[in-house]
C-alpha cells in the first residue's frame, strides 16, 4: 500500500475517530474501535476517557491491545476496577457517552448478531456470543457501529438479535422502555451511515472517495437508502494517516 495515500480500512477507522470528542467517556472494543479511539486521543481529543471491558479506566496505551486481557491496558490505566463495578457503576450508572460495537451480522435497523449464523437450534456457525455488548447497546448514551461491508455481514434480518439497534424500526426502543439513543452512526469501508430520524433505517449520508452507489448496493443484503444531500467523506490528512500507521507499527513490533 506504499503507493496509495490510504486504504479503505484506514479511512473507516479515521472517519470514526473524528466523531469522538475530548469530553467523551468511551466503552472501547478491541480492533478498529480501539484504533479509532486512540487516534482521537493522540490527536484532537487528548482528554478522552477510554474504558475497556476488563475494568481498565482512563487507559492510554502505547500499543494497541490484542484483547481486553492485554497487560498494556492495566499498565497504562488510571485505575482498574472489578468488571462488576465497571458495568454496574460506570455503564448502568449512565456515565458512558459512547459505546463502540461491531459484529458478524448487522441489519438495516442497526441490530447486531454475534451469537449464531443460521437457526439458533441448529446453527451453521456458533459465534462468541454477546459478552457485554447487549448491555452496552442499551446503556451507553450513544452507540457507534463499525463494520466492513459484505453481503454476508449486512443482511436484511439478522439470524439472532444479540445487541439491540432499533429493533423493527421507528420507536421500537422507546416501546421497550429503553431511553438511550442507540446507534447514531455506522462507519464502514465504503460509507458513513446514520439512522433516518423517523424510520431509524440506516441511511448513507457520506460515501468514501471513489465509491459509487452501485458499490454500496452490491455489498449489502437490502436496498439501501441514500440521503438527499449525500456527501463525500473527507480524505484522511497526512497527520491522521501518520498517527494511525505509527500506532499500528509500534503495536506490531511490541507483539
Amino acid at each position: 500500500m506504499k503507493d496509495e495515500p490510504y486504504n479503505s480500512d484506514e479511512l473507516m477507522t479515521i472517519a470514526a475517530s473524528r466523531e469522538l470528542r475530548n469530553d467523551d467517556v468511551c466503552f472501547v472494543g478491541i480492533g478498529a474501535p480501539s484504533a479509532a479511539c486512540n487516534i482521537a486521543r493522540l490527536s484532537h481529543a487528548p482528554d478522552i476517557t477510554l474504558i475497556y471491558e476488563s475494568g481498565t479506566i482512563g487507559v492510554q496505551p502505547k500499543v494497541l491491545p490484542l484483547s481486553i486481557g492485554d497487560g498494556e491496558l492495566c499498565e497504562t490505566a488510571l485505575t482498574t476496577v472489578p468488571v462488576r463495578e465497571m458495568f454496574r457503576y460506570w455503564l448502568q450508572g449512565g456515565k458512558m457517552t459512547i459505546g463502540f460495537l461491531g459484529g458478524a451480522q448487522i441489519d438495516k435497523f442497526g441490530n447486531i448478531n454475534t451469537t449464531v449464523i443460521g437457526p439458533y437450534g441448529k446453527p451453521k456457525v456458533r459465534l462468541p456470543g454477546g459478552g457485554g455488548a447487549p448491555e452496552i447497546a442499551t446503556q451507553c448514551a450513544k452507540i457507534f457501529l463499525i463494520m466492513k461491508q459484505s453481503k454476508r455481514g449486512f443482511v436484511e434480518q439478522v439470524d439472532f438479535r444479540t445487541s439491540l439497534g432499533f429493533g423493527s424500526g421507528g420507536n421500537a426502543r422507546e416501546t421497550m422502555g429503553i431511553h438511550s439513543s442507540g446507534p447514531v452512526v455506522l462507519f464502514t469501508d465504503y460509507a458513513i451511515w446514520r439512522p433516518h430520524p423517523k424510520t431509524k433505517e440506516l441511511t448513507v449520508v457520506s460515501m468514501h472517495p471513489g465509491i459509487a452507489r452501485e458499490d454500496i448496493e452490491a455489498t449489502i443484503g437490502w436496498s439501501p437508502r441514500f440521503a438527499d444531500d449525500l456527501a463525500i467523506t473527507e480524505m484522511p490528512t497526512d497527520k491522521e494517516i501518520q498517527t494511525l500507521r505509527q500506532l499500528k507499527a509500534v503495536s506490531q513490533a511490541a507483539h
